[in-house]
């Protein structure tokens, strides 16, 4: 921990050079599509715990569709739809364009769950799916049917099945503080706690099939000299098991397509620098060589560009480097220093963090240097960007600060032209470094 703090010092000390200029993202006239969501139609006696099963489908559909803000308008509340046929000429008159409707009946084995979209002005069902619940995880069932009918709408893929991965406090105390790796649904449901080492987990990245969780950790004591680790947390197995032990920093670990090497970041050489490792054999190949420490990489999904963070400019500053003539660009100048660089999904941009105006903000530049654009302002500290599987949202960590020996952080979810859609987590201790799962 020492070596990050005494790293991060090191780049503080260098002076500010001259900045670009920033331009704001600007807002866009848009026609959006009007949903309904309606209340759960209940049939033949539903009892107990279905009930609020029922509601909880329903609602959780309805506000899956909500986080679209620039393609749908969503009715805040569940509407009252009856269980005959859809009136399309009326719905139509309304200005709504797409009906949502679930039938619900219970059974010997269970919840008999009829969900279906309608598409007002084609006067149409698009989607229907029908589902046996037995009482478990009534908000994945509605995740599932979300993203039926959204690509039933859309002709696109959504981010209700995905999952994130972030870090949390929530178990450790001043004295002794614990962060561990947890995950939960994209919108802050079904959190579940992954790790219990009971030390310091850091710089979380998720595999591109979303089955492993790279992770770095301090583990607890007293003792001046604690490495920092890397492991490997495996999603389906639920087993966790230790990759990189090498004197000093083995940490801010990415996947490289096709899983079968990773990018990190290690000092063992003397300075932090890039290494590629091939995770069977651990054979190291070398990929960044400088005066000043090289850290933190992120790959495009086909593997041709790296973006990583450098103190080579005097200043921690956001680089590219080109895999396969090795020549490497600086492309960010703003603020003091920059964080945690992330690619977009289709790679041509990367989001990132700038101490700027005496915190941090988002940022997003493409991947060549050009159309820089500041996402978040006035909007408390904001670090550790992660784009969702479509490239249409970013989550973050933000923090509040409550007094003058409190603050606490969440992780939010905006749009990727910087529209705020909300706080995904709360009351769940400081929860930091969201990673949007791959796998869709």
């Amino acid at each position: 921990m020492k070596t990050l703090i005494s790293l991060m010092v090191m780049f503080l000390s260098f002076s500010t050079i001259a900045q670009l200029n920033i331009v704001a993202v600007g807002e866009a006239e848009l026609e959006l599509s009007k949903v309904e969501v309606a209340k759960p139609i209940l049939q033949g006696g539903v009892t107990g715990s279905y009930i609020s099963d029922a509601s909880t489908i329903m609602d959780v559909v309805r506000n899956d569709f909500s986080f679209y803000i620039k393609k749908f308008s969503v009715k805040k509340d569940l509407s009252s739809i009856g269980e005959g046929s859809l009136s399309y000429s009326s719905f139509k008159s309304q200005g709504v364009s797409y009906v949502v409707r679930g039938f619900f009946r219970q059974d010997n084995s269970g919840l008999k769950v009829t969900l279906s979209a309608h598409d007002i002005s084609k006067g149409e069902s698009i989607a229907e799916r029908e589902y046996t619940f037995t009482g478990n995880n009534p908000r994945g069932l509605a995740h599932k049917f979300a993203q039926v009918a959204f690509e039933s709408i859309t002709g696109e893929k959504s981010i209700f099945n995905s999952k994130m991965i972030f870090v949390s406090d929530r178990h450790g105390t001043r004295k002794n503080p614990v962060k561990e790796l947890y995950m939960m649904d994209f919108d802050g449901g079904n959190k579940k706690r992954l790790t219990r080492h009971g030390g310091t987990v850091i710089s979380p990245a998720v595999s591109h099939d979303g089955t492993k969780v790279l992770y770095s950790l301090i583990e607890s004591g007293n003792s001046k000299h604690r490495n920092i680790n890397l492991r490997v947390y495996d999603l389906e197995t639920g087993r966790n098991s230790l990759v990189s032990n090498r004197s000093g920093l083995n940490s801010g670990a990415v996947f490289m397509p096709g899983g079968e090497s990773i990018m990190l970041t290690l000092s063992h050489v003397g300075n932090a620098e890039i290494f590629i490792m091939n995770l069977k054999t651990k054979a190291l190949t070398r990929l960044t060589n400088s005066y000043s420490p090289d850290v933190d990489p992120s790959i495009n999904t086909d593997g041709s560009i790296m973006t990583f963070l450098s103190g080579r400019a005097g200043k921690p500053m956001i680089y590219t480097l080109d895999m396969a003539s090795k020549k490497v660009k600086r492309i960010s100048y703003v603020g003091k220093f920059n964080a945690t660089p992330r690619f977009a999904p289709d790679g041509k941009t990367i989001a990132f963090s700038s101490w700027l105006d005496s915190r941090f903000d988002i940022f997003r530049i493409d991947s060549d240097g050009n159309n820089l654009a500041r996402l978040t302002k006035d909007f408390g500290s904001n670090e550790d960007p992660t784009y969702s599987n479509d490239g249409q949202f970013i989550a973050f960590s933000s923090q509040r600060v409550l007094s003058r020996t409190r603050a606490v952080q969440n992780i939010y979810i905006m749009d990727n032209d910087g529209d705020i859609i909300g706080s995904i987590t709360e009351n769940f201790g400081n929860c930091t470094t969201p990673r949007w799962t791959k796998s869709l």
